[in-house]
C-alpha cells in the first residue's frame, strides 16, 4: 500500500470546472471559492481515491467529501440511472450528528435542484435516510422499500444492519463510505469495531472509497492506515493549519500564589464577563460536567447585572438528549451569548458562528486545545480565537507549554487499540452470521486486513475461536457456544441463536451506571456513585459522600460496603473518573521546559511564549524557589525521588513527568515492588505530575531500591498482578465479557440489570483465572494496561533510566515536600475539593518552604543541593 500526502492543491476553478455545470453554478453562487480541503480532496474522491482529510472546523470538510459524491450521485440521476441501492454510508460517531448531517446535506441537494429546474434539467429524486437505535421501525421497513442512496448511520447501527437478513441486501452496491470525526473513533474499541466492519462490508459489496474526516490529529500516516486498512493505497489531504489561530494564556491575578480563593474565583468571573461582553458568542470548556454545572451556575449570577444571565446555558453529557438539543438550536440561532461544556461540544456538531473559545484549566493535550480553539471562527478566512485561564502555577506552567506546542503545531500522538480480543469475538460471530460458514484461515485473513489486528498472532486469533466453539466447556457456568468449528473442515459455521445474540448486544460503549453505597455494619444504603469513579478504589481508600468521608471496604455486583472514617483525609476525590488526563507527549515537552526555565529571563517568557509579565515572573519564581529548596527541577532528563517523613507516615514522591496514564502503569507496578520490600499497604496518589507512595510508620529505604526492582522485563507482570484483584479489572472483566458474548445483556426477550451482570463477571472472573490464556481475561489486562493505562509510556521510562539516559536525584527525608512536589501532596488531600482549602494548603506548604530556604545562608544551600545529588551530607538522611 501507499500513503501519499497531496502535495500541491489543484486551483479552485480547475476543480469546478470538473463538476457538472449546475452543481458549479450552485456553488459559485452561495461560496466565493473552494476552501483547500475541500480543492484537494474533491478530484481525488472523483477519481474513486481512497482520502482521509484532515482540518479544522469551518473549513468545510464535509462538503469536501460529498460534493464530488453528490455530483456523481446527480449525473446518474438526470440520466435516469438511480437503484434502489445505498450508493453512499456516512458513518458518525453521534447520533445527533446524523440529524445534523442530513440537515447539511439536505440545503446543497434543495439549492442544486432549483438550479436545475432553472436549467430546464430533470432528474431522479436523490435520498437520504439516517439509521440508528433511535430510528423507528416503520421507518426501518420504509428504507426495506425505499433504501435511501445515501444513508447517514453510526458504528453500531451498521454492524447491525450488515447482519440483518434483508437490509444488507441492500449494502451490496455501496460505493463510498464516509466516515466523520475518525480522530475520535481511532482511539477507541468503536472505532477498532468499525474497522472490522467495514472489512465485512468490502466482502459484501467488494471494494469502496473509503473517505476519513478528521479534526487535528497526529500522525496522519497512522489514522490513513486505520482508515484504508491492508493493501490499500490512501492520500492524505492536509489542511489541518488552514485557519488562522490566536491563543493566549491568561493569569487572571496578579499573584498567582498569593491570591485568596475568593480573589482568583473573582478574577476569574470578571476576566469572563469581560471576555463575553466583547465577543458575540462565547463557549467556556470545562474538564468536568460537575466544573461545568457551577461555572455556567456561577457566570449566570455574575452576568445577572449585565441583564444576560438568561444568556447562558450549560451542555454536557449528563443532560437529556432534548436539552442539548434546545442548546445548541439556541447557539445557532445566536439567542445565547454563553454556553458552557465539558467535552459534549468538541465534535462537529453545527452551532454557528462562536467568536471565542475560553478554556478554564488545561485541556492535557495539544489536539484537545487545537480541536476545542478549532470551534471559534466557523468559517474559513475566520480566526480561531482562543484563551486559556489559569488557576494556579502548575496550570500556568503546563498551558504555556500547550499553548506553544498548539501554535507550532506539534500535536500529540493517538494511541489506537491493538489486537482487542473481545471486539474480534463479536466481528467473528457476525462473518458466520452474514455467510452461514466461512473458512477459518480467510477468517483470520480478513481480520488482520483491518489495522488494529495488522499484528494480531494466530495463538491469540485460535483462542477466541476456541472460546466461541464453546472448547473451554464453560457450560455449566452458562456461557455457551456461539458458533461451530468443524474441524475436518476447518470451517466456522453459523449457529442457529447466533443473530439474535449479534442483534440484540453488538456494540463496544458499555453500560455505565450507579453504584449504590451501603455502610457495611448496618447495611444501611447511603447514597450512589458513579461506577467509573468506583472502578479506581482500592480497599482502605477514603472518599466523601454528602459531605461525610468514609472508607471503602469491599463491593459486591452494583454495591459497596463502607465505613466511617469521620477523622481520615479522602485518598480519592469525587470527580477524579471524569479528569482529563495529561497526554505522554505533552507531558515530556513539559518536562523539557521545566529544564529550561532556570535559564530564561521574563523578557525570553514574554517574547516566546507569549506570557503577561506578571505570568512570567510567577513560573520563574517557582522554578527559582524549587531550585533553592533541594537544587533539584526535574524534567525530561533528570527524574527526582524526595522522601518526605509526616507523623505517622513515609512518603515517595516521584517527580516523572510522562503523562498520567504512564504514570498509573508504572506507580502501580512501584507500589506492588514497595509493598513486597516492606510488607506493608503501600497506598498511591497518581497526579499528572508524578505519583506519591505512602506507608504507615518511619521507615527508613533508599526508593532506589523500589526504582531497580522494576526493570523493563518484569513492568508488565508486575502490573498486571497489581490490577488482577481491583475493582478496576472486575468492572472492565464484565465490559470485555458483554463485548465477546460471554454475558449477555438482552437475550429472548430479557434484559439483565447491571447489578446481575456485574455479579455473574465476577462469578466468571474466579472460573476463567486459572484457563492459561484465556481471551476475555486477556484482553481485561490489555485494555486496562494499553487503553486505560499506557504501559508503552511506562516501559519507555524505565528502559530509559535503566539504560542511563535518564539521570535519578533522591532527596530526604524532608520534613516539607519540595516545591514541585506541593501539587501532587494536595492531591493526595483530594477532597480538598474545596478551592480554597487546596489554595490555604499549597500557600501553607509554600510559607514552609520560604521560611527553610530564608533560615540557609547561600553557601548551605549550595553544599545542600550538592550533597544531596552526590550523597556525601547524609546530616538530613540523603540518598541517591
Amino acid at each position: 500500500m501507499s500513503v501519499r500526502v497531496l502535495e500541491e492543491l489543484p486551483s479552485s476553478e480547475e476543480v469546478l470546472n470538473s463538476l457538472q455545470p449546475y452543481v458549479r453554478e450552485w456553488f459559485r453562487r452561495k461560496f466565493k471559492e473552494l476552501s483547500p480541503p475541500q480543492r484537494g480532496a474533491i478530484s481525488l474522491i472523483k477519481r474513486n481515491e481512497n482520502v482521509l482529510i484532515s482540518s479544522p472546523t469551518g473549513t468545510g470538510k464535509t462538503l469536501a467529501a460529498f460534493l464530488g459524491i453528490l455530483d456523481y450521485l446527480l449525473e446518474k440521476a438526470v440520466k435516469g440511472k438511480l437503484e434502489d441501492k445505498v450508493y453512499v454510508v456516512y458513518v458518525s460517531p453521534l447520533r445527533a450528528l446524523g440529524n445534523d448531517m442530513k440537515r447539511n446535506l439536505l440545503e446543497p441537494l434543495e439549492g442544486i435542484s432549483q438550479v436545475m429546474r432553472e436549467m430546464g434539467i430533470e432528474a431522479q429524486e436523490i435520498r437520504i435516510g439516517i439509521r440508528s437505535s433511535d430510528t423507528p421501525p416503520s421507518e426501518k421497513q420504509k428504507q426495506l422499500r425505499k433504501p435511501p442512496h445515501i444513508l447517514i448511520t453510526t458504528p453500531e447501527s451498521l454492524a447491525i444492519s450488515l447482519a440483518s437478513t434483508k437490509f444488507s441486501e441492500k449494502l451490496s452496491g455501496v460505493e463510498f463510505v464516509i466516515v466523520d470525526e475518525i480522530h475520535e473513533m481511532a482511539s477507541s474499541k468503536r472505532g477498532t469495531h468499525l474497522s472490522l466492519t467495514l472489512e465485512r462490508l468490502a466482502l459484501k459489496a467488494g471494494e469502496f472509497t473509503r473517505i476519513g474526516l478528521s479534526a487535528t490529529i497526529h500522525p496522519l500516516e497512522t489514522v490513513a492506515k486505520f482508515l484504508v486498512g491492508k493493501d490499500r493505497d490512501v492520500w492524505i489531504v492536509d489542511a489541518r493549519f488552514a485557519k488562522p489561530i490566536d491563543l493566549r494564556v491568561i493569569c487572571p491575578v496578579e499573584d498567582i500564589v498569593n491570591a485568596s480563593a475568593d480573589e482568583l474565583n473573582r478574577a476569574i468571573y470578571e476576566k469572563l464577563a469581560q471576555l463575553v461582553k466583547e465577543h458575540r458568542s462565547v463557549i467556556v470548556f470545562t474538564n468536568t460536567r460537575h466544573s461545568t454545572e457551577k461555572v455556567a451556575f456561577k457566570l449566570k449570577q455574575v452576568l445577572e447585572k449585565e441583564g444576560l444571565g438568561d444568556k447562558v446555558e450549560a451542555h454536557h453529557s449528563s443532560l437529556s438528549r432534548e436539552v442539548r438539543l434546545e442548546v445548541e438550536e439556541k447557539l445557532k440561532r445566536g439567542e445565547l451569548k454563553v454556553v458552557v461544556t465539558s467535552t459534549s461540544l468538541e465534535m462537529g456538531i453545527d452551532i454557528g458562528h462562536v467568536d471565542l473559545v475560553v478554556l478554564l484549566s488545561s485541556p492535557k493535550s495539544v489536539s484537545r486545545l487545537l480541536q476545542r480553539v478549532g470551534r471559534a471562527g466557523h468559517r474559513i478566512d475566520a480566526v480561531s480565537k482562543g484563551r486559556v485561564i489559569v488557576v494556579d502555577r502548575d496550570d500556568l506552567m503546563e498551558n504555556t507549554v500547550l499553548v506553544k506546542l498548539a501554535l507550532e503545531r506539534k500535536i500529540d500522538r493517538v494511541r489506537i487499540p491493538r489486537n482487542p480480543l473481545d471486539v474480534l469475538a463479536q466481528h467473528i460471530v457476525a462473518l458466520t452470521i452474514e455467510h452461514g460458514e466461512i473458512e477459518l484461515e480467510k477468517a483470520f485473513e480478513i481480520t488482520k486486513r483491518a489495522y488494529p489486528y495488522w499484528e494480531l498472532e494466530w495463538n491469540d486469533f485460535i483462542s477466541v475461536i476456541k472460546y466461541l466453539a464453546g472448547e473451554y466447556n464453560l457450560e455449566d457456568e452458562k456461557v455457551y457456544a456461539k458458533l461451530y468449528w468443524d474441524k475436518e473442515r476447518n470451517v466456522l459455521q453459523r449457529k442457529r441463536q447466533a443473530r439474535m445474540i449479534f442483534m440484540m448486544n453488538a456494540g463496544t460503549i458499555p453500560d455505565e451506571s450507579k453504584v449504590k453505597v451501603y455502610e457495611a455494619k448496618s447495611k444501611r444504603l447511603l447514597g450512589h456513585v458513579e461506577e467509573l469513579f468506583v472502578q479506581n478504589l482500592v480497599p482502605g481508600d477514603v472518599f466523601v459522600l454528602s459531605g461525610k468521608t468514609y472508607k471503602y471496604l469491599y463491593s459486591n455486583g452494583m454495591k459497596i460496603f463502607v465505613e466511617p472514617a469521620p477523622s481520615e483525609r479522602p485518598t480519592v476525590p469525587a470527580w477524579f473518573s471524569e479528569m482529563l488526563p495529561l497526554a505522554y507527549d505533552s507531558a515530556r515537552e513539559m518536562a523539557k521546559f521545566r529544564e529550561k526555565l532556570p535559564n530564561m529571563t521574563e523578557e525570553e517568557l514574554i517574547r516566546e511564549y507569549y506570557l503577561e509579565p506578571h505570568a512570567a515572573k510567577a513560573l520563574l519564581e517557582y522554578v527559582r524557589e524549587q531550585l533553592s529548596y533541594v537544587g533539584v527541577v526535574p524534567g525530561d532528563s533528570t527524574y527526582l525521588i524526595e522522601i518526605w517523613k509526616e507523623p505517622e507516615r513515609t512518603n515517595y514522591i516521584f517527580h516523572y513527568l510522562i503523562g498520567r496514564r504512564g504514570i498509573d502503569a508504572l506507580s502501580r507496578a512501584y507500589a506492588y515492588a514497595l509493598g513486597r520490600i516492606t510488607g506493608t499497604n503501600v497506598s498511591v496518589t497518581v497526579t499528572d505530575y508524578g505519583f506519591m507512595l505512602t506507608v504507615p510508620g518511619d521507615i527508613s529505604l533508599d526508593p532506589m531500591q523500589i526504582v531497580t526492582a522494576v526493570t523493563p522485563e518484569n513492568l508488565r507482570k508486575l502490573v498486571e498482578e497489581a490490577v488482577e484483584r481491583t475493582e478496576l479489572f472486575k468492572r472492565r472483566f464484565r465490559h470485555s465479557a458483554q463485548r465477546s458474548f460471554m454475558i449477555l445483556k438482552r437475550y429472548m426477550g430479557r434484559e439483565k440489570s447491571p447489578e446481575r451482570l456485574q455479579l455473574s463477571a465476577q462469578h466468571l472472573i474466579k472460573v476463567v483465572r486459572e484457563i492459561k490464556d484465556f481471551p476475555v481475561y486477556k484482553e481485561t489486562l490489555r485494555e486496562i494496561l494499553e487503553d486505560y493505562m499506557n504501559i508503552d509510556a511506562a516501559e519507555e521510562t524505565v528502559r530509559r533510566i535503566h539504560s542511563g539516559e535518564v539521570k535519578i536525584e533522591v532527596v530526604g527525608p524532608l520534613d516539607v515536600p519540595s516545591p514541585f512536589a506541593h501539587v501532587i501532596v494536595a492531591n493526595s488531600y483530594s477532597d480538598v475539593v474545596l478551592m480554597e482549602d487546596k489554595r490555604k494548603l499549597l500557600q501553607r506548604l509554600r510559607e514552609m518552604v520560604l521560611m527553610k530556604i530564608s533560615s540557609r545562608s547561600y553557601e548551605e544551600r549550595v553544599s545542600y543541593a550538592r550533597g544531596s545529588m552526590s550523597g556525601e551530607d547524609d546530616s538530613e538522611g540523603l540518598y541517591t
